[in-house]
């Protein structure tokens, strides 16, 4: 049984460090001896330690992506600068771990036995301790992705690359610079989110300096407050080459599927739904149809003979005027009323079967 050494104790040794931000490797390379000697793991903390409670469910991604991030509680300037130095901790004890493993002798990882636990155990820690750091800021990415939501790119995309930017942010972060966490993850998200958006914001991928061109270029409409002014115009006020605004221009030119959701507050709205045809008097019309109802009505009653035919169509007005009682086909047939309803019910009979119901079957949906 491995002994645990918790996180209090962890920050308690590694604030004296933090006082002395040179002695500080030298400080944690004796914790670490000290602890492999002990055999000792460091605490690795619930993740529901840092969460309200209970979180709802939402109907969409976006929506239960915020209610999740809001249930976290975010780190107050001490406990990110304990945790940042768990994490360089961390890192340093799994590098010596690495270096251990490495020299004895066989250029592979060992996959079994004491130096595999300890590599996966350190691992673990490391893992840990990066993920609450990540996990306890996610809040900047939503913060931060509001920028570039309205560039017609996915909302869902953009938060993915927000959340990668943030693992490296951890990576490179150091605390001996006295800044807040964010102050630095902020600088990553920007960045990733601008990457994200040269490389996928068009459906044929524009060229980064055509993109960058094409900034210089807005800001140049704006201050002409002209919205059509000609490349020539644009190319003297933002100092571009005429050929290289009209170029930028062209490629600009932004394609959308008309499948694409059109608002992101009201998902399952679709861009085809806002198109209209006003040449067509309404949405329906016979032609559109396969077969329309006449002609499905002409193939099944083509299966039954004359008589057949006759009482179907004056009892149900197919072709008529009105439909006629059962009295009344009786009559114009000169047989009994008893007759006809016979008549009628073999018939039905035999329309009902699966190639001649196919003919109607649109009609009764």
């Amino acid at each position: 049984m491995h002994k645990l050494f918790p996180h209090s104790e962890l920050d308690r040794i590694l604030d004296g460090g933090a006082e002395r931000p040179d002695r500080f490797d030298e400080i944690a390379d004796e914790l670490i001896d000290r602890l492999d000697a002990q055999e000792a793991d460091l605490e690795i903390s619930d993740p529901q330690s840092w969460r309200r409670g209970e979180i709802s469910p939402r109907t969409s991604f976006v929506q239960q992506f915020r209610a999740d991030v809001d249930a976290i509680v975010p780190l107050d300037r001490q406990e990110e600068a304990h945790l940042a130095r768990r994490i360089e901790f961390a890192r340093r004890r799994q590098e010596r771990a690495l270096r251990e493993a490495s020299q004895s002798g066989d250029s592979r990882l060992p996959r079994s036995g004491k130096s595999h636990r300890r590599l996966v155990r350190r691992s673990m820690e490391l893992h840990a301790l990066r993920s609450e750091m990540v996990e306890r800021n996610l809040y900047l990415v939503l913060i931060n992705v509001e920028r570039y939501a309205q560039t017609g790119t996915s909302r869902m995309d953009l938060i993915q690359e927000g959340c990668v930017s943030l693992f490296r942010a951890v990576d490179g972060f150091d605390w001996r610079r006295g800044l807040l966490f964010r102050t630095y993850a902020v600088h990553w998200l920007n960045q990733a989110f601008r990457n994200y958006l040269y490389n996928h914001g068009h459906t044929v991928r524009v060229p980064v300096y055509l993109q960058k061109a094409l900034k210089r270029i807005n800001q140049a409409t704006m201050r002409l407050g002209d919205s059509h002014a000609t490349p020539g115009e644009i190319a003297a006020t933002s100092e571009l080459d005429e050929g290289m605004v009209a170029a930028a221009l062209t490629a600009a030119r932004g394609s959308y599927s008309i499948d694409a959701d059109h608002r992101v507050a009201e998902e399952g709205s679709r861009l085809r739904d806002l198109l209209v045809d006003d040449s067509e008097p309404g949405p329906y019309r016979p032609e559109i149809e396969a077969v329309s109802l006449e002609q499905g009505l002409g193939k099944a009653l083509v299966e039954l003979n004359e008589r057949e035919q006759f009482v179907l169509r004056m009892r149900f007005g197919i072709g008529m005027d009105r439909e006629y009682t059962l009295a009344e086909v009786a009559g114009r047939l000169g047989v009994s009323v008893e007759r006809v309803r016979q008549i009628q019910v073999r018939a039905l009979a035999k329309l009902d079967t699966p190639s001649l119901r196919r003919e109607l079957e649109p009609f009764f949906n």
